[in-house]
């Protein structure tokens, strides 16, 4: 196995295990690595550091999959059974229940494996390969999976993977037992169809189930808007803890379709439930004062980049304004963001200068992050992506 040499000054975020190597911190690099390589990360006289994935020509070099002293032997099938045996050991002590079946599996360096998100629905795990070195071991990861007793695996990796980190493994099933790419999944008891072939991300939204639970809470006997709904996980919740009314709002008609497949799947058919393919800004806009006790707003990421951050965050900040003046006294707004850009401490300034704005009293009666199947490498805190605020307005 070849060896990557770490510059003796440039040791200190190694020794904290963040799971990037920079160009920068290389003292010595042998010729003629591949793209994907398993290299063995190593400073002054061969001292082990640990393992992980060469990536040529960027300014990360290597992304570690494992910090060790000790000898291992990574291009085996052992390793990777056993470092994806141990994350599903976690989602089976502390996820997976009768009420719940689906969950992330492995959240990238959030379980030690940079490069992999794998998403289980029911009896199908949905994965997306995001680095040349995890499409190398791909055949190791489908059956360390098939180990598990999955035995339909499909591949939802992103065009960018293909163009930018020349992921080869295609896109659809890596696995003979195919089926229909459309399943129905159990989260803490609520009902939703989810097709990993059409739908977004690897089929579903599953970083909000907590925070789904938490909408449940404060919904009963509620008229409640969902704003940026697509299949409508917070509006199930809502309308199963007895909202009397749920409006779902996205931009995209089909994802408005599924939020009703999924209400009558739930056994809502008597107009609890209507959705509006809309603009949410424009929505806002033009909908009543004073006509909701609950309103969401959970968009997609606005800064995907460091420089989207300055328009990301006068995004957020009209949206959260939009809502906050027209809430119902009393009301309670549980507001996102998904961008990594943007951290907890300035989303949570964003929305200070939007009720400063809008002119009300505020109070935060919780702060939201991501469930436990999204663990948090705690070296690594871009790892902690999802923020979220409850907010109490008078």
């Amino acid at each position: 196995m070849e060896k990557i040499h770490i510059k003796k000054n440039k040791l200190k975020a190694l020794e904290n295990r963040h799971p990037w190597v920079y160009s920068g911190a290389v003292a010595k690099m042998p010729e003629g690595l591949n793209d994907g390589d398993i290299v063995e990360i190593v400073h002054s006289n061969d001292k082990r550091l640990g393992y992980g994935f060469y990536a040529p020509g960027n300014q990360i070099v290597c992304r570690v999959f494992e910090y060790t002293r000790k000898e291992l032997d990574p291009n085996t099938q052992e390793y990777w059974s056993d470092k994806i045996a141990k994350a599903y050991a976690l989602r089976k002590a502390h996820v997976i229940s009768d009420e719940t079946n689906c969950y992330r599996l492995i959240h990238g360096e959030g379980d030690f494996f940079p490069g992999l998100i794998a998403d289980v629905y029911n009896d199908l795990i949905s994965l997306q390969i995001l680095i040349k070195g995890v499409d190398r071991i791909a055949p190791m990861i489908v059956k360390a999976f098939q180990a598990l007793g999955f035995e339909r695996i499909y591949n939802k990796s992103k065009e960018i993977s293909k163009r930018l980190e020349n992921v080869e493994t295609p896109k659809g099933w890596l696995t003979e037992q195919q089926g229909s790419p459309k399943v129905e999944v159990l989260e803490n008891g609520v009902k939703f169809w989810v097709n990993v072939e059409t739908g977004q991300k690897t089929g579903f939204f599953l970083d909000q189930r907590d925070a789904r639970a938490l909408v449940g809470k404060y919904s009963k006997g509620a008229k409640v808007l969902n704003t940026f709904s697509y299949s409508g996980g917070f509006s199930m919740y809502a309308l199963k803890a007895g909202a009397t009314l749920v409006h779902s709002v996205d931009a995209s008609q089909s994802a408005i379709d599924l939020c009703d497949e999924n209400a009558l799947l739930n056994g809502f058919d008597k107009g609890e439930h209507k959705g509006y393919c809309a603009d949410v800004f424009e929505h806002l806009t033009k909908m009543e004062r004073d006509d909701y006790d609950v309103v969401i707003l959970d968009p997609p990421a606005f800064a995907k980049s460091a420089k989207a951050v300055t328009a990301a965050a006068r995004g957020y900040k009209q949206l959260n304004l939009k809502a906050l003046r027209k809430i119902k006294p009393g009301g309670i707004i549980f507001t996102f963001s998904c961008s990594q850009k943007i951290d907890k401490e300035l989303f949570r300034k964003i929305v200070f200068q939007a009720a400063a704005e809008a002119h009300r009293n505020v109070r935060i009666l919780h702060q939201t992050t991501q469930p436990n199947c999204h663990p948090i490498n705690i070296f690594y805190p871009e790892n902690e992506y999802l923020k979220g605020l409850v907010l109490y307005v008078e």
